[in-house]
């Protein structure tokens, strides 16, 4: 197949740090690669990638102090795509409702990974569409107000290559946090959940200007660089001795997360999870296997004096599983299967061709 795979702008495929999208673009589109398709992403020009990079921009948006109106690069790039979408068969696209007003207008078919949450604005455009082909990242990311046509869920998956498996935790032990410093990630429950039960907690994660706030108000105050450490954004190199040499990592969310690569990443270096019940949270786990599926900060508190109990190989032997890039490439590969021939049975021929 010939497809097109559109990635935000916002940071480079794969990113060197945070994003989660950015990262699940990245190994979906060198997946395909392998598989054999011919596979064109638009992307940053810093991106890295075995397919053809197309870009309209050097590198990822926001490493650019000069660029003042962000959107006006968006929509370069989907003008980019759109003008030789006839070049494809179909179209991937992971920048959110920005790319619906162009489907229509082209032939090639595209489809639409949804890997934000809705709003009260966006709810409009996504309405207004409603009849193009959609991809959850989970069952519980789906939306029934909306009744998009949402033709399947496809989890995100990961390359466990790229994690150091750890089959024991370090001494002394201690909690971990990755996440951004957001009150939806809940790190200020992460510091309430080390403190009850005594435990060091490492945190990292990047501060979002909108975020600023809420960081020097509910956790830098805590910070004492003993029991509370903050270890700034982490880089993917970290995120193995980080999550792996926890005896848990702890993902107390207070939003309704579309998927939270993060549990993932722990789970396949060996590290159990201790989440809150919310969102895609109970699809992502096996309770009482890769780790405690919480209902409050008293039940967090009590699964960490049982995380000994599980078995840290059945943490990532659940990810090798569920959640590998194969995986997630075999999904979307049966997704674009799927609407070509029913875009072909519509026209009333077929092309073989589309389906090697």
């Amino acid at each position: 197949m010939r497809i097109a795979q559109i990635a935000p702008l916002w940071e480079r495929v794969p990113p060197p740090a945070y994003g989660g999208t950015e990262l699940v673009v990245g190994l979906l589109t060198d997946e395909l690669v392998r598989k054999g398709h011919d596979v064109t992403l638009f992307a940053s020009g810093d991106s890295v990638t075995l397919a053809k990079l197309q870009s309209v921009h050097d590198k990822a948006l926001r490493l650019d102090s000069r660029i003042k109106e962000y959107g006006i690069y968006e929509m370069l790039n989907l003008s980019s795509v759109y003008e030789q979408a006839d070049q494809f068969d179909i179209i991937h696209s992971h920048v959110g409702c920005a790319a619906l007003p162009y489907c229509n207008l082209v032939k090639t078919p595209t489809v639409h990974t949804l890997h934000g949450i809705f709003t009260p604005d966006n709810e409009k455009l996504f309405i207004h569409a409603k009849k193009q082909p959609f991809v959850s990242i989970s069952d519980a990311q789906r939306d029934p107000r909306l009744n998009l046509n949402c033709v399947g869920t496809v989890y995100n998956g990961i390359d466990p290559n790229r994690y150091t498996y750890h089959p024991q935790p370090d001494n002394p032990p201690y909690l971990a946090f990755l996440g951004r410093m957001s009150s939806e990630k809940g790190p200020h429950l992460a510091i309430e959940i080390a403190k009850r039960t005594g435990l060091p907690l490492k945190m990292a994660g990047k501060v979002d200007p909108v975020d600023q706030e809420f960081f020097a108000t509910q956790v830098k105050p805590h910070i004492d660089g003993k029991q509370i450490q903050y270890l700034g954004e982490a880089t993917h190199q970290d995120k193995s001795p980080l999550l792996g040499g926890a005896i848990a990592t702890l993902f107390p969310i207070t939003w309704r997360e579309p998927f939270g690569l993060v549990m993932v990443e722990s789970m396949v270096v060996g590290t159990p999870v201790i989440a809150m019940n919310l969102g895609s949270v109970p699809e992502v786990m096996s309770h009482g296997k890769s780790g405690y599926i919480c209902n409050s900060v008293d039940e967090c508190v009590a699964a960490v004096e049982r995380i000994s109990e599980l078995n840290r190989q059945d943490c990532r032997d659940h990810v090798l599983e569920n959640f590998s890039a194969k995986r997630m490439a075999d999904g979307y590969e049966a997704v674009y299967r799927q609407i070509l021939a029913e875009k072909y049975a519509q026209n009333g021929h077929a092309r073989s061709a589309v389906f090697v």
